[in-house]
């Protein structure tokens, strides 16, 4: 495609190119499917403008409010996801290490590249070109509020994912206390705290900057991390329909990685690290800085243009597989042979650029846009001598680029009805160089990835706040270069990129307040045939890597549910019960495949059903219980090695006042025994040790002292 081929020509200066965060000046639907021309110039919607440009996708799509989490515990983004019904998002460990799937993305033994889901902040994509998010994810309570549109739902983003995209709208000064400082501490060594600074000034400029650092020494051995990090923006009113914002980021993040154990380890001692994970000194070490700017042009009353673009940096030091030793003559002379170890210690970088034009005529809201990601990544594999370098095995020059451009018409017919036309045209490049250091023999694979990929959509307003939509959308995901790397057929062979075609139906709205109280829900029933799914299995010659394929046939089918209310108590004015409730149900299975036949894919739960149902009382004060049912799952292909399901109990409580905040929370109340997350396998023998226990009985508090 010649504007892919522009984009690569022109490199990093077409990655200064133009960009827009979706979540800036926009449009959204209004009662009745008219269309209400949202403006917002030099900076981000708030969260209603941001929740009525999430009603205008006719699909599955939650918006969280990132405020609310400031007043509970959140170690890491499966926290702030865990109400997202469709999202299995578990941290395996307490640090940022976690694995997160969406609509059955990513169900494999890569889950370490968390490919599946485009995370972005203000727009502009974190996730490499190659669609990973290995080396990092974002920090949430640096953003303002995140939008999460599952599955192909994601093309409001212009993204092509199997799992779709959350775009992370970060903190500004407009929505920023002047001055904020919150602490927060608990079991096993937690310590955090955050301080954050803001200024709007008359002359249109207005700045924020967030420190913070985090400290956490595990309920496992071995899974201790130290997090750094300096987050900030500048805006900058140039006139009055023309705003920028820059925006930097520095985070230093190491964490120790406690590995995966047996059952017969677990039930002997589930706080211990595995043996090799000690001896190699597993680590996942990143630091990294970016820059980003966007800036947004109110052309008229009817049209806008935003652009943008960002650059990121990031250091990876990653052991990762201990010493593997082999005894080729058996008790004989000669001693073990070390056939594998792996430390990665590489370099990244990744340029980003995006466009949207946005124009309202008439009945339709036409939005026009583009994405571009180029990323390259250059160091090396080592043998891995207890955390330390042990000699190259293999040099890595690997690059991405991917091309996205879309078109969207939200077509108001009437005063009901609203139908959504989209198209996307994808574009995708993979090359990668592996220079083996002993042979120099080169290892070169390379591919290009086109798609043209549509979507019809429909809302219709059944009442004053209350919608049915449908969609129908094709899905497309490219390889990710890990999956590249590891192809089962060796050699110069490359992989398909992953289709298919996904049916959607579901309803959401409000009931208004009454005398059951109000009400909000989201509901969404989905249906999705893959082709040529990318599934990779562990490989048993070198435990720790893993071996890619396509799967000709894959049917991905669930039930995503959300409901909220406020319920008065009584006659009082300011008691109120808030339930709140998150129900997945998944249905993933291969179609008549020639080895696995109908078998259920790994790694994601039968269903997950979270909530919480918190008393309000006067004067500030809140408490509740929260709870976690989870179903079984499988860890192998073969469907032998079943993980049973769990059922958790929490207390959270606390007290808002207008400066300060206290907040505590009780995880795992009963102390159940529970796995966390697991590694997946082609046939798991029973003696594996592919499990990651969960977090025991742990008890964490806070406080925030805000100043205007």
């Amino acid at each position: 495609m010649s504007l892919r081929i522009a984009c690569v020509a022109a490199a990093l200066p077409c990655a200064i190119a133009l960009t827009l965060p979706a979540a800036a000046a926009g449009s959204a639907l209004g009662d009745h499917g008219s269309v209400d021309r949202i403006v917002v110039v030099g900076t981000q919607p708030d969260i209603e403008t941001a929740r009525r440009e999430a009603a205008s996708i006719p699909g599955g799509v939650e918006l969280v409010d990132l405020e609310a989490f400031r007043d509970r515990s959140v170690s890491s983004l499966a926290d702030v996801l865990r109400y997202v019904p469709g999202v299995w998002a578990t941290s395996d460990s307490g640090s940022d290490a976690m694995f997160f799937s969406s609509r059955g993305s990513n169900l494999d033994a890569t889950d370490y590249d968390m490919n599946g889901i485009k995370l972005l902040e203000d727009g502009l994509p974190v996730t490499t070109a190659d669609g990973n998010n290995h080396n990092r994810v974002v920090d949430p309570l640096n953003a303002h509020h995140v939008t999460f549109a599952r599955g192909a739902n994601a093309l409001e983003h212009g993204a092509s994912t199997l799992g779709g995209a959350a775009n992370f709208v970060l903190l500004t000064a407009r929505h920023a206390d002047p001055l904020a400082l919150s602490v927060d501490a608990g079991s096993f060594g937690q310590a955090r705290a955050r301080v954050t600074a803001a200024k709007v000034a008359d002359s249109g400029l207005d700045g924020l900057v967030t420190l913070e650092h985090r400290r956490w020494d595990g309920y496992r051995d071995h899974s201790a991390q130290r997090r750094t990090g300096v987050y900030g923006n500048l805006g900058w009113q140039l006139s009055e329909n023309v705003a920028t914002r820059f925006y930097g980021a520095w985070i230093d993040n190491d964490q120790e990685l406690p590995g995966a154990l047996s059952r017969a380890e677990i039930a002997a001692d589930r706080d211990r690290a595995s043996a090799a994970a000690v001896r190699g000194d597993y680590r996942l070490d990143v630091a990294t800085w970016r820059f980003a700017n966007r800036t947004s042009w109110q052309i008229d009353g009817s049209r806008s243009l935003d652009f943008g673009f960002s650059f990121e940096e990031q250091s990876l030091f990653h052991p990762i597989v201990d010493r593997i030793f082999v005894d080729f003559d058996g008790p004989g002379p000669a001693e073990p042979v070390e056939v594998f170890s792996l430390l990665v210690d590489t370099d990244q970088r990744n340029a980003a650029a995006m466009l949207r034009y946005r124009h309202h005529v008439g009945a339709h809201e036409l939005t026009l846009g583009a994405n571009y990601v180029k990323t390259g990544l250059e160091g090396g594999h080592y043998r891995n001598l207890g955390g330390r370098h042990n000699g190259l095995t293999t040099r890595i020059d690997n690059d991405a680029t991917l091309l996205e451009a879309f078109v969207t018409d939200h077509w108001a017919l009437g005063d009901r009805f609203t139908l959504v036309l989209a198209a996307q045209l994808a574009s995708a490049g993979r090359d990668v160089r592996n220079l083996d250091a002993a042979t120099g023999a080169l290892r070169h694979l390379a591919g290009d990835y086109e798609s043209f990929n549509p979507r019809l959509g429909l809302l219709y307003d059944i009442g004053e706040d209350a919608t049915l939509y449908a969609n129908v959308s094709r899905l497309f995901e490219p390889p990710t270069n890990y999956e590249l790397e590891d192809n089962v057929a060796g050699g110069d062979a490359t992989l398909a990129a992953m289709k298919g075609t996904v049916v959607e139906i579901g309803t959401r709205g409000t009931l208004e307040p009454g005398i059951a109280g109000s009400w909000s829900w989201d509901l969404s029933l989905y249906w999705a045939r893959i082709e040529n799914e990318i599934l990779s299995i562990d490989d048993p010659a070198a435990p720790g890597t893993s071996l890619s394929t396509n799967v000709d046939d894959t049917v991905h089918a669930g039930l995503e549910a959300v409901v909220r209310g406020r319920v008065p108590l009584g006659s009082a004015p300011d008691r109120f019960l808030e339930p709140l409730l998150s129900l997945t149900i998944n249905r993933f299975r291969f179609e008549g495949d020639p080895h696995y036949g109908d078998n259920t894919l790994p790694a994601a739960p039968e269903y997950a059903l979270r909530g919480e149902i918190l008393y309000r009382g006067a004067r500030g004060f809140y408490a509740g219980p929260t709870f976690e049912l989870v179903g079984d799952r499988w860890a192998d292909f073969a469907n032998g090695y079943r993980i049973d399901g769990h059922a958790l109990a929490g207390l959270r409580g606390g007290w808002s006042g207008e400066r300060w905040s206290f907040w505590l929370e009780v995880r795992n109340l009963f102390d159940e025994r529970w796995i966390a997350s697991h590694d997946v396998r082609d046939i798991a023998a029973a003696d594996a040790a592919i499990l990651y226990p969960g977090e025991p009985r742990s008890v964490y508090a806070g406080l925030r002292r805000r100043w205007d």
